[in-house]
C-alpha cells in the first residue's frame, strides 16, 4: 500500500495511545496464536486477513472480560442508581482500535501485529461497521454510551439488534444505488448472546376487565433474545453493557392452535415474527407509519423493562430472589431516558406492569412513571413527528391505548382545572389528534410521562418552548431543560487524528481526553510560530494520507494542496445540500469567466445517504454527480476545482475524512437543525465552519468568538419574520442575482445533463416554486462569505492561527460535558473520574 508515511514508526512515539511493554507485547502475541488457533481452528499457512482480524479481535476481547464481569459485580455490591438510555439507533461504527484506545493497549498491540509480520491498518480495515444507525441520533447514543462509562454511571444502552442496518450505499451512473447490510456475515466477535436472559413479548390479543384487574388475552408471543457488547470507559477499568434485542419465534409458534397450513409452514412462518428485528428503517427526520416498525418500537420496550424491574428487584449479585418490592423506590434507583419519541411505548409500558401487574394504584403507579421517565426532542420538523392511527395501535396493542386514552383523560381534566373552559388548548394539547383518522401524538405522550423533557442545542430548546411545545411549557415550565449534544474526544480526536491528539498532548499534557476544557490551554501557544507549523504540519498530513484513500477507492486525483471543502450528512432538503451545489456551479462560472486569474483551489467533497423512498433526495444526489463529471473533465478549470460525491459515508469514513477538512459546510435554514454533530467532529479536527445561526454552531460560534467562525444568512427571527411578512418568493431573487440565474438556467437547460435536458426540471421547480427551505434566500450571504473563506485562505498563518482558536473552544461540546448535564440535572446521578481497581490480570 502507498502511504506518504510510515504509521507504524509515527504511532511508536505516541504517549496517548499506551506503553508497549516487552512483556505486555509477549502476552498479546501469545493470545493471539492461541485464538488463531483454538478458536479460529487455522494455523498460519492457512489463516487470511479476517482470521488475523478475528484473533486480534478476540486477543483484545479476553482484556475486556475481567473488567467486565468486574463492573457488573461492583454495581450489585455498590447498588447505585442505574440509568437506561433507549433508543432505536446506537451507530457504533468499529469496536477494535476504540477499545485499544480505551483500554490503553494501541501501542502494544499494533507492536505485537507488527513482530508477527502483519499491518495493523490492514486488520482494521477488515472489520464491519456496526451501522444500526441513520445519522446523528444513533451516532449521539453511542457517544454517550462512551461517555457515561468513561464517567463511571451505571449505565446500559437497550436497542435492537439489527440484522442488516443502514442500507450499503453505491453510486451507479450518479444515482444512489441500495444494497443491504449483511453485518453480520461472518459473525460478530464483540458481542455475546445470553440466551438464559431471554423474555417474551406480547403482541395483539385483547383485553378482559376482571374484578381481579386486567387481563390482556388470546395474545401472540416473540421471544427477544439478549446480545451483550461491552462499552469501555476510558482508561478507568469500567465496562458497561450495551444489551441489544433480537427476536426469536417460541417453540411453539403457530403449532398450538390448528393450523392448516400444516406443521411444514408453521415451521417456515417463524420468520415473520423474528422479522421485527430483521432491518433498521432507514430514514432520518421522516416519521413511516408501518406496523413493523410499531412492533419494532414496542419489543424494544417491553424487553427493557422487563430486565429493569428484574433488576430492580434484585439486591446481591448472582442473586435471582427478589429482595425488593416497593416500588416508591424505583425512582430512587433507575432512570430511563427515552431517545426521541421512538421508545415512548415504555410510558405505557411501565404503567401497565405496575398497574396491571404489580397492582399498584393508579395515582402511585403514575407518580412512580413520570419520576423515572425522561424525554429527549431531537427535531421540530412536522413530518418527522410521530403520529401512529388509533386503529392500527387498538389491533397491535389494545390494553396500551386503553392506558393512553386513560393518561389522556386524567391530563385533559388536569389543563381543564389549569384553564378553564379553554376548549383550543385542550385540542392542541390532547394525546389523541382528532381529525380524517384519529391518532395518538407521541410527543405529548412523551411530555405528559417525563419528569424532564430536553432539546439537543440552546436555540432548539428555546424553539422547542417557544412553538411546538409551548403549551407545555406554559402549564409546567419547570419540565423543559437544554442539553446540548457533544461528541466523545476518545473516537473523534485521539483515535481518528492521533497526530493532532500528540501535537496537543505534548504543550498541554493528556488531561484533555477526560477533561475536553483544559483545550482553552492551547490559547497561549496562539503566536507561537513552532505550533502554529505543527498544527498547519498534520493537517498536511491528514489531506495527503485521505488524498491516497481517494485515488485508491475513486480513482480520482485531487490536490492535496487544494481546501478540502466537505459537506457530509444525510441527503435532506433542510441541510441544503442544493445550496452547496449553487456554489459550486457559481466558482466554476467564474473561473471559467477569469480563467487567468488566481483562484483559490478547492475540492469540494460532499457524502451522505438518501433515505430510499425520499425522491428529492436521490435527485440531489444526481445532480452533485451530474456537476462532478461536468467539472472534473474540463481542461480550463484543472485542479483549481474538484466536485466529490463520496460513497458510503459512514462512521468509518467519517473517521479518515474528518482529520483531513479545511472547511466545515453546516448550511441548514436557520431554525431547522436542532444540534448537529459533525459541526462539532469537524471543529475539533482543526476545520473552519461556515454556517448559518442554526443548532450547536450558535453555541460553537460562542464559545470559539463569533469572529473565528464563517457564519451567514437569515437568523431565525429572520426566516419568522419573513413567513409572517411578504413570503418568500425564489423568482425574486432569481430575477436579481444575475450568477444565480445563470447557474439555474444552467441546471435547467441541461448544461450538467447533456443527454436528458430535462433531468433536473423537478429540482428546478421546486426551488423555484415550493421551497420550504428558502434557498435563494441566503445564495447572496453565502457566496460572499465563501468569498471571505477563500481570502482567509491565502493566508495560511491567519487560517490556523483561526483553526487554534476554534480548536480552543470546543470543550463544550465533549459529550463528557453533555451526560455530566444529564446525571446531576436529570437522572439524580453524580459522575465520577475514579478509577475502579483492575481485575488481576498478570498471571505472574
Amino acid at each position: 500500500m502507498s502511504k506518504p508515511f510510515s504509521d507504524h514508526d509515527k504511532r511508536k512515539q505516541i504517549s496517548v495511545r499506551g506503553l508497549a511493554g516487552v512483556e505486555n507485547v509477549a502476552e498479546l502475541k501469545v493470545a493471539f496464536n492461541r485464538h488463531l488457533h483454538f478458536t479460529l481452528v487455522k494455523d498460519r499457512n492457512v489463516a487470511n486477513k479476517r482470521d488475523y482480524y478475528f484473533a486480534l479481535a478476540n486477543t483484545v476481547r479476553d482484556h475486556l472480560v475481567g473488567r467486565w464481569i468486574r463492573t457488573q459485580q461492583y454495581y450489585y455490591e455498590k447498588d447505585p442508581k442505574r440509568v437506561y438510555y433507549i433508543s432505536l439507533e446506537f451507530y457504533m461504527g468499529r469496536t477494535l482500535q476504540n477499545t485499544m484506545v480505551n483500554l490503553a493497549l494501541e501501542n502494544a498491540c499494533d507492536e505485537a501485529i507488527y513482530q508477527l509480520g502483519l499491518d495493523m491498518e490492514e486488520l482494521e480495515d477488515m472489520e464491519e461497521d456496526a451501522g444500526l444507525g441513520n445519522g446523528g441520533l444513533g451516532r449521539l447514543a453511542a457517544c454517550f454510551l462512551d461517555s457515561m462509562a468513561s464517567l463511571g454511571l451505571a449505565a446500559y444502552g437497550y436497542g435492537i439488534r439489527y440484522e442488516f442496518g443502514i442500507f450499503n450505499q453505491k453510486i451507479v451512473n450518479g444515482w444512489q444505488v441500495e444494497e443491504a447490510d449483511d453485518w453480520l456475515r461472518y459473525g460478530n466477535p464483540w458481542e455475546k448472546a445470553r440466551p438464559e436472559y431471554m423474555r417474551p413479548v406480547k403482541f395483539y390479543g385483547r383485553t378482559e376487565h376482571t374484578p381481579d384487574g386486567v387481563k390482556w388475552v388470546d395474545t401472540q408471543v416473540v421471544l427477544a433474545l439478549p446480545y451483550d457488547t461491552p462499552i469501555p470507559g476510558y482508561r478507568n477499568n469500567i465496562v458497561n453493557t450495551m444489551r441489544l434485542w433480537s427476536a426469536k419465534a417460541p417453540c411453539d409458534f403457530n403449532l398450538k392452535d390448528f393450523n392448516v397450513g400444516g406443521y411444514i409452514q408453521a415451521v417456515l412462518d417463524r420468520n415473520l415474527c423474528e422479522n421485527i428485528s430483521r432491518v433498521l428503517y432507514p430514514n432520518d427526520n421522516f416519521f413511516e407509519g408501518k406496523e413493523l416498525r410499531l412492533k419494532q418500537e414496542y419489543f424494544v420496550v417491553a424487553a427493557t423493562l422487563q430486565d429493569v424491574i428484574r433488576r430492580f428487584k434484585a439486591s446481591k449479585f448472582g442473586s435471582r430472589e427478589v429482595v425488593r418490592t416497593d416500588f416508591a423506590e424505583l425512582p430512587n434507583k433507575v432512570a430511563i431516558q427515552l431517545n426521541d419519541t421512538h421508545p415512548a411505548m415504555a410510558i405505557p409500558e411501565l404503567m401497565r406492569v405496575l398497574v396491571d401487574e404489580e397492582k399498584l394504584g393508579w395515582d402511585k403507579a403514575w407518580d412512580v412513571c413520570v419520576r423515572t421517565c425522561a424525554y429527549t426532542n431531537h427535531t421540530v420538523l412536522p413530518e418527522a413527528l410521530e403520529r401512529w392511527p388509533i386503529d392500527l395501535f387498538h389491533h397491535l396493542l389494545p390494553r396500551h391505548l386503553e392506558i393512553i386514552f386513560e393518561i389522556n383523560h386524567r391530563f385533559m381534566e388536569y389543563v381543564a382545572s389549569k384553564f378553564p373552559g379553554d376548549h383550543d388548548r385542550m385540542r392542541r394539547m390532547s394525546l389523541i389528534e382528532e381529525g380524517g383518522c384519529k391518532k395518538v401524538n407521541m410527543a405529548h405522550l412523551c411530555i405528559v410521562g417525563s419528569h424532564a423533557v430536553n432539546g439537543v442545542a440552546r436555540i432548539h430548546s428555546e424553539i422547542l418552548i417557544a412553538t411546538l411545545f409551548k403549551d407545555f411549557y406554559e402549564l409546567d415550565p419547570h419540565k423543559f431543560q437544554n442539553k446540548t449534544n457533544g461528541i466523545t474526544p476518545r473516537r473523534w480526536l485521539v483515535m481518528c487524528n492521533p497526530g493532532l491528539a500528540e501535537v496537543i498532548a505534548e504543550k498541554i499534557g493528556e488531561e484533555f481526553i477526560r477533561d475536553l476544557d483544559q483545550l482553552k490551554r492551547l490559547l497561549k501557544f496562539i503566536n507561537d510560530d513552532a505550533f502554529i507549523r505543527d498544527i498547519a504540519k498534520v493537517k498536511q498530513e491528514n489531506k495527503l494520507k485521505f488524498a491516497v484513500h481517494l485515488e485508491e477507492h475513486y480513482k480520482v486525483k485531487i490536490n492535496p494542496q487544494s481546501m478540502f471543502d466537505f459537506q457530509v450528512k444525510r441527503i435532506h432538503e433542510y441541510k441544503r445540500q442544493l445550496l452547496n451545489c449553487l456554489h459550486m456551479i457559481t466558482y466554476y462560472n467564474r473561473i471559467k469567466k477569469e480563467p487567468n486569474k488566481h483562484w483559490t483551489p478547492r475540492t469540494i467533497m460532499v457524502g451522505g445517504k438518501a433515505a430510499p423512498g425520499y425522491h428529492t433526495a436521490k435527485m440531489i444526489i444526481r445532480l452533485i454527480t451530474a456537476i462532478g463529471e461536468v467539472v472534473n473533465h474540463d481542461p480550463v478549470v484543472g485542479d483549481r476545482l474538484k466536485v466529490i460525491f463520496l460513497e458510503n459515508y459512514r462512521v468509518t469514513l467519517a473517521e479518515k475524512a474528518i482529520p483531513s477538512a479545511d472547511l466545515s459546510e453546516q448550511i441548514s435554514t436557520a431554525g431547522t437543525e436542532a444540534s448537529g454533530t459533525g459541526n462539532m467532529k469537524f471543529m475539533l479536527n482543526g476545520a473552519l465552519t461556515i454556517g448559518t445561526m442554526d443548532g450547536a454552531n450558535v453555541e460553537m460560534a460562542e464559545e470559539a468568538g463569533e469572529e473565528n467562525l464563517f457564519i451567514f444568512g437569515m437568523r431565525v427571527e429572520d426566516v419568522d419574520a419573513m413567513d409572517a411578512g411578504k413570503g418568500y418568493h425564489a423568482s425574486e431573487y432569481y430575477n436579481r442575482i444575475p450568477e444565480l440565474k445563470q447557474a439555474m438556467d444552467q441546471i435547467a437547460g441541461g448544461y450538467f445533463s447533456p443527454k436528458q435536458p430535462d433531468l433536473f426540471k423537478e429540482l428546478v421547480d421546486l426551488l423555484m416554486h415550493h421551497d420550504r427551505f428558502k434557498v435563494f434566500a441566503d445564495y447572496e450571504a453565502y457566496i460572499k462569505c465563501q468569498d471571505k473563506v477563500n481570502q482567509l485562505y491565502k493566508n495560511p498563518k491567519e487560517w490556523t492561527k483561526m483553526v487554534i482558536h476554534n480548536i480552543a473552544g470546543c470543550g463544550k461540546f465533549s459529550s463528557d460535558r453533555t451526560i455530566a448535564q444529564y446525571a446531576r440535572e436529570i437522572w439524580g446521578m453524580e459522575p465520577s473520574l475514579e478509577k475502579i481497581p483492575a481485575p488481576d490480570e498478570k498471571l505472574k
